[in-house]
């Protein structure tokens, strides 16, 4: 695998099928079979800080490096995500939406989908002790491409404010709603001081990339995902011995192609 993989995540949780935005949703099941998948397969997953860090030629690469980013931080993601990447101890990168801290992501009603709840401050708060990173994702989360120049500015700048008080420690990565983004938007995030942006172009991160254009990977989706389950569902299957189990399971991981897992 060349570069970085940042991976983005947005709910995960127990989800209805659904015709629309299927890969913003993320079977809290399917969850932790990738992040054993991860564990097992000997993938680093790196703060989004430790990457910078790769990507400026400041520390080397590891072999199989990774970010785990989730955007709009959902409730769901305290319940489901946030004990899973406990057990393995990976850090995360949460972004959340500013002004709607403790709210129902209401713009999800527009596709007849559930409005479910995002963290308030309090929760971000007990995230960060925890080591989760916490960046932003605009006030409002509007399409910033679409929108006044001085409101591109409002919603970069204050909401770089807003989570900075409310976590009292500064906030330096940013994360454009919708992956929305043009020159104007990216200089504003760079007026504001913000030190990484990500995006939703498809590859893995480089040290080419503008750290303020880090293209992700979606995960929602993935692509042969039946021949990863199916290697983590018959692994104990292998031997009586917890030893040999695992080594059956690192061995079958190890037959999955990183093209049936990053998309």
């Amino acid at each position: 695998m060349n570069g970085i993989q940042i991976l983005m995540y947005h709910q995960v949780g127990d989800f209805p099928a659904m015709d629309t935005h299927r890969a913003t949703y993320c079977d809290y099941r399917r969850f932790g079979t990738q992040m054993a998948y991860l564990k097992l397969g000997g993938y680093h997953v790196l703060r989004l800080d430790d990457a910078l860090r790769c990507l400026r030629g400041e520390m080397p690469v590891p072999p199989r490096a990774v970010v785990l980013t989730f955007d709009d931080a959902y409730e769901n993601f305290y319940e489901y995500a946030f004990p899973v990447l406990q057990k393995h101890g990976f850090p995360a990168m949460v972004y959340p939406i500013s002004g709607l801290l403790g709210q129902p992501a209401a713009w999800l009603a527009a596709d007849n989908h559930a409005t479910p709840l995002l963290m308030n401050a309090a929760r971000l708060r007990q995230l960060r002790v925890a080591g989760i990173d916490i960046g932003s994702h605009s006030v409002s989360h509007v399409r910033l491409t679409e929108q006044s120049a001085e409101r591109i500015r409002e919603e970069v700048t204050r909401s770089k404010a807003e989570l900075e008080d409310a976590l009292g420690e500064p906030v330096d990565h940013f994360c454009y709603p919708y992956g929305s983004h043009d020159m104007r938007v990216v200089e504003a995030v760079a007026a504001a001081g913000y030190r990484s942006a990500t995006t939703c172009e498809r590859a893995p991160a480089t040290s080419a990339d503008d750290p303020l254009t880090l293209p992700r990977n979606r995960v929602g989706r993935l692509a042969d995902r039946r021949v990863v389950e199916n290697a983590y569902e018959k692994h104990a299957e292998a031997a009586a011995d917890p030893a040999r189990r695992v080594g059956s399971l690192k061995r079958r991981l190890d037959d999955v192609p990183e093209a049936a897992f990053f998309s």
